[in-house]
C-alpha cells in the first residue's frame, strides 16, 4: 500500500483521538506476525475507510474473508474497550457472523446489553471517513452509557 492510495491524511486531527489510537492497539493485537509493527497509523487504519468509490468496486454480493471478520472484531473490541474505560465496568462484544457476512454484534456490561448492532454485507465493512467513523463510534459509546446509567444494577454497579 503506497502513501498516495491512502483515504487518511498524516495530519487527520481524528488520529490523535482515544478511539483511534485504541483501534490501532486492537488491529496490532491481532497481528500475530507482526506485520503491523512497521506500518504507520493511517496505514493500519486504512482498510476501515471505504470511499464511495471503493465500495462500487467491492461486489454487491460476496462472502468475507477472515481478514476481514477480524477487522469487524478489532472494531467492536475498540468499542467495548471505550465503553470500559468510560463506565468503568468490563464490557464484553460478542460477534456471531454467518460465512455470508450477516450476523449480530452485542456488547454486554455485566447482564446488560448495551450495544446490539445486526450486521449485513460485512465484506463491505467501513465507514466513508476516519471522521465518519468516529462519529458513530461516539454514538454508540453514548448510548450504552446511558444504558448502563438507566439500569446500574444488571451492569453490575
Amino acid at each position: 500500500m503506497t502513501e498516495a492510495a491512502l483515504s487518511i491524511a498524516e495530519n487527520d486531527p481524528e488520529l490523535e483521538s482515544d478511539f483511534a489510537k485504541e483501534m490501532v492497539r486492537q488491529m496490532r493485537a491481532i497481528d500475530t506476525y507482526g506485520t503491523y509493527d512497521e506500518w504507520s497509523v493511517e496505514q493500519i487504519l486504512e482498510p476501515f475507510i471505504l470511499t464511495k468509490e471503493k465500495k462500487r468496486e467491492i461486489p454487491v454480493i460476496g462472502d468475507p474473508d477472515e481478514i476481514t471478520m477480524s477487522r469487524v472484531k478489532a472494531y467492536y473490541n475498540a468499542l467495548s474497550a471505550m465503553i470500559e474505560k468510560e463506565c468503568g465496568l468490563m464490557a464484553v462484544p460478542m460477534i456471531n457472523l454467518t460465512h455470508e457476512g450477516f450476523g449480530r454484534a452485542l456488547i454486554t456490561v455485566g447482564k446488560l446489553i448495551v450495544v446490539d448492532k445486526t450486521l449485513r454485507d460485512v465484506h463491505r465493512f467501513g465507514f466513508p471517513s476516519l471522521a465518519k467513523m468516529k462519529a458513530e463510534t461516539d454514538k454508540l459509546v453514548s448510548k450504552a452509557l446511558e444504558t448502563v446509567r438507566k439500569y446500574p444494577e444488571p451492569a453490575g454497579e
